[in-house]
């Protein structure tokens, strides 16, 4: 990794950090061969958290990967080995439901951590008393990282709500927490969005969502030059709560003292999602005084005329999306070898072989994913990655 990182074995499990800057760090633990579910969590945790405190860092987001079957296991062993180095355990966490390549089980575990200089500068955000987020200040920006929002239920309301109205409901949840934390969507860089059954009604979802973010003011118009819309990934997955949709996203809050910190890309080899009916852009760039993190959608063997490619074709879709991702970070002075945390999704268990293979092939033998078999948003396509990258600003 080019901002310097460790790697461990442990079993089954491979552990790398990245550094993203002082202070900063992205964790990725991940499994890639059978393994038990509560021994492998067990280990990763373990493992995470001896990171997590020789380096002075508190977790400010948190994704684990795994089969909803599994999931009291893996929790209880995250909350024992979490105790047992003195961590809280109850902070936001999100777990999505993946299996794992050889059926139910643990896939691995991604977090964002972060050195603070103060007590007061992370901290959790609460929604009527019950935490959905983590707040951080860091380089004269503030951040704010939502987990698990939801649009599944409302008082006000005796019938259940339809997926695309759990959706809207979901949105509007999240500008008024924003709002509550003295921001708004305008401030979103990037989303994680996690469907259940998305391919019976993605096409609703993407209505739904362009119709809320008309609201919010962040639409392009016909030939408007200004990008707004977040990065964003948007995935077949389930999550313990049930809902129809569940999002996790991150803003940033720019002080006025600071230039525009957030940059919102197109990719010259792929067309603009919008112009297709999905609301995201391909990239958003966090720029940082020492890095620049670029936050890369989930990104799959599309063309630039929005055409699936290589249908049937795993090897192809593989070569094709990651071409796809190097052009977009050499947008940035990046390049493949910058990610530093990254999901991979795989329609088909037996694709999981394939990824690592090809990886490897490309040099990337320690490439820092955790792999899922998943639905991506269109039936042809077979594999999709979404990624953090980390440049230093004077490698620019």
């Amino acid at each position: 990794m080019t901002i310097g990182s460790i790697a461990a074995e442990q079993t089954a499990m491979k552990l790398i950090l990245t550094w993203a800057g002082q202070g900063q760090a992205f964790l990725v633990a991940s499994v890639r061969s059978p393994a038990d579910a509560a021994q492998t969590a067990w280990e990763s945790y373990v493992r995470l958290a001896e990171a997590l405190r020789q380096n002075g860092l508190e977790v400010v987001h948190e994704r684990i990967c795994g089969s909803l079957s599994a999931e009291p296991s893996v929790m209880a062993a995250r909350h024992r080995a979490l105790q047992t180095y003195g961590f809280e355990v109850d902070n936001p966490i999100t777990y999505v439901q993946g299996n794992t390549p050889w059926g139910n089980g643990f896939a691995g575990t991604i977090i964002h951590a972060v050195a603070p200089n103060d007590t007061d500068d992370v901290w959790t955000i609460q929604d009527n008393g019950v935490a959905c987020g983590r707040g951080w200040r860091r380089n004269g920006l503030t951040y704010l990282m939502l987990q698990n929002i939801t649009g599944a239920g409302r008082e006000d309301l005796a019938l259940p709500l339809s997926k695309p109205a759990q959706t809207r409901f979901m949105f509007e949840r999240a500008e008024r927490i924003l709002r509550d934390n003295n921001a708004s969507y305008k401030n979103v860089a990037r989303t994680w969005l996690y469907l259940s059954k998305i391919l019976e009604w993605y096409p609703e979802f993407n209505r739904a969502r362009s119709e809320k973010y008309g609201e919010f003011g962040i639409m392009p118009g016909p030939g408007d030059p200004a990008l707004l819309l977040p990065a964003s990934t948007g995935i077949g997955a389930d999550t313990p709560s049930g809902a129809a949709a569940s999002m996790d996203l991150l803003a940033v809050v720019e002080n006025d003292d600071v230039p525009s910190a957030v940059i919102k890309l197109s990719n010259r080899k792929q067309l603009d999602a919008f112009r297709y009916g999905a609301a995201f852009s391909r990239a958003a760039v966090i720029r940082e005084d020492d890095v620049n993190i670029v936050q890369v959608s989930g990104t799959a063997a599309i063309d630039e005329h929005g055409v699936s490619l290589y249908p049937r074709d795993i090897r192809s879709q593989i070569n094709c999306t990651f071409d796809k991702i190097d052009a977009l970070l050499r947008q940035e002075g990046a390049d493949l070898g910058d990610i530093c945390a990254a999901t991979v999704f795989v329609k088909r268990p037996e694709y999981a072989e394939v990824f690592w293979e090809m990886a490897a092939d490309r040099d990337f033998a320690h490439f820092p994913a955790v792999c899922v078999v998943a639905d991506v948003c269109r039936e042809e396509l077979l594999f999709e990655i979404d990624a953090e990258a980390v440049v230093k600003r004077e490698s620019l």
